[in-house]
């Protein structure tokens, strides 16, 4: 880009070079320089599809768009000015949209690279990743071997549509070459646990980028610098949620609402974080981490009975095995008097100090809701692992609530049978 500049100074004064001039200093960063040229664009077509592609860099799609529609309406030959429409309402979450603007092109260039591919990526999103690899699929039988780049954006796309499959092998050496290469390489390192990688690749990537930041929050949730303290880690982490949530040209995305939702998340603001998750659940139903973090916020501002019925939805093992998704789990099962389901939760732990804790919730959450067998239960295994009279308290407290639920519900009836709600199996 130095050279450019060096080469364009050089020449004479015209309308290519503030052209010229205006990108360069969108590369360069340089906001006054940026803001001196644009000054001096005018309304021809060239100049205003020069900021019309501006406005794209910086995420500004639907300024983009409206410059792209006025110049339609006056060039209707134009026809490659609706693959940047689409392009831009891709980028908008408008997947359904992008495909209508986008047919038209390829109903006349059946086989250009760029709009089969921005097709596939509508049906990644739209439907899953067989059906964007079906479309990527002509993509592959159109192009020719000498065409290099289409031939590493379908490796790269593969790896998105195939959920990581050949990550480490396609994507380092991509980083060059395709812009998103990079962070689809942290979002893999984040998905197999690595945080110390993904923060590392991390801090190679340009940080200004809408996704760069999300994931940068999403790093900062799992690890910082090793002088940060836990709590500066998070509020950096928030920050960044609530820096893409809050700007103007993502607040309306569905990736400005995850921010959002992460943001109040972390603040434990949950009716807040409710929000913003109802209002693009119907993209994410089938989607484990979604409704993972969803499940949560309804069993935080106590929707129980929502809540169990999303974790039972969820899929992934290892998520499953999490203590987090047992724990709100079993405290579900017991919020919704099914605490036979609670205890069984437990019984299929093998021992450590999770499924103590987890043996603590049963016993306390049990206790609150007059649920007092098994409350005893669970205080009576406390005791036997740790010896401690607050265990020996508890399990009293609950056999005492056991025999006086059973002796109130006998009065009431008039009988001596026992209360039917209680298991009579030996404890």
């Amino acid at each position: 880009y130095k050279e450019a500049e060096e080469c364009s100074t050089k020449g004479p004064k015209s309308k290519l070079q503030n052209r010229l001039m205006f990108h360069l200093s969108h590369k360069f960063n340089d906001e006054k320089k940026l803001m001196s040229f644009h000054k001096n664009l005018q309304d021809i077509v060239e100049d205003q599809l020069s900021l019309a592609s501006i406005h794209y860099l910086r995420s500004h799609y639907q300024e983009a768009i409206d410059i792209y529609k006025r110049v339609l309406l006056e060039n209707r030959e134009f026809l490659a000015l609706n693959v940047y429409v689409a392009l831009c309402y891709y980028r908008l979450d408008y997947y359904d949209v992008s495909q209508e603007v986008l047919a038209v092109y390829l109903q006349r260039f059946p086989d250009s690279t760029v709009a089969i591919n921005l097709k596939a990526c509508n049906h990644f999103r739209l439907y899953n990743g067989k059906a964007a690899e079906t479309e990527l699929k002509n993509l592959s039988d159109v192009c020719s071997p000498s065409f290099r780049f289409a031939s590493d954006l379908i490796k790269h796309n593969l790896v998105v549509f195939r959920g990581g499959e050949s990550a480490l092998q396609v994507l380092p050496p991509l980083i060059d070459v395709i812009p998103e290469a990079r962070l689809n390489l942290v979002i893999y390192y984040l998905r197999q646990d690595d945080i110390q990688e993904a923060y590392n690749h991390f801090k190679r990537y340009l940080s200004n980028h809408t996704a760069g930041v999300y994931t940068e929050g999403c790093s900062e949730c799992c690890t910082g610098s090793g002088t940060r303290t836990k709590t500066t880690t998070l509020k950096i982490a928030q920050q960044y949620f609530q820096l893409v949530g809050g700007s103007a040209s993502e607040c309306d995305t569905i990736p400005g609402r995850q921010c959002m939702a992460s943001c109040f998340f972390l603040l434990k603001q949950f009716d807040d974080v409710l929000i913003y998750l109802n209002s693009i659940k119907s993209y994410f139903y089938n989607e484990d981490p979604f409704n993972y973090n969803f499940g949560q916020a309804k069993a935080a501002t106590g929707s129980y009975k929502e809540a169990e019925e999303i974790f039972l939805m969820i899929q992934s093992e290892k998520l499953k095995s999490d203590y987090v998704y047992l724990g709100w789990l079993a405290r579900c099962y017991i919020m919704n008097r099914k605490p036979r389901l609670a205890w069984e939760l437990y019984l299929k732990q093998e021992t450590s100090s999770e499924s103590f804790s987890l043996l603590q919730l049963i016993a306390n959450d049990c206790y609150k809701m007059g649920q007092f067998y098994y409350s005893a239960k669970a205080f009576d295994v406390l005791e036997r692992l740790d010896p401690n009279p607050e265990y020996w308290e508890g399990k009293r407290g609950a056999c005492i609530g056991l025999f006086s639920a059973d002796y109130s519900w006998s009065r009431t009836k008039g009988d001596s049978k026992r209360n039917p709600s209680y298991p009579t199996e030996h404890w």
